[in-house]
């Protein structure tokens, strides 16, 4: 059996019928089903998050996890108000 790997127009097609699906599927959902779809989501990314840092910290501590996940979080806030990451482009003057 070929590896898809060895060829990119068929993970090319693969990705492809792979994003169609997953826009399929988020059309058909009603707005309350997207919403709880998009706070499980942020749930899996905080649990992500926390092991993450444990492993960092090569902890068991959960409290201490969070610690280093909310110092995380502090810092993207302070890149993000010094402007070193923006979500649109700036105006040119």
């Amino acid at each position: 059996m070929a590896n898809i790997h060895d060829n990119p127009a068929a993970l090319k097609a693969l990705q492809d019928d792979i994003y169609r699906e997953k826009i399929l599927r988020a059309r058909a959902m009603t707005p309350e089903q997207r919403l709880v779809e998009a706070f499980e989501l942020s749930n899996h990314q905080f649990g992500m998050m926390l092991a993450g840092a444990m492993h960092r910290l090569e902890t068991h501590d959960e409290d201490e996890g969070w610690r280093e996940v909310a110092r995380w979080m502090r810092r993207l806030d302070q890149v993000r108000e010094h402007g070193f990451y923006v979500t649109e482009k700036p105006a040119l003057a």
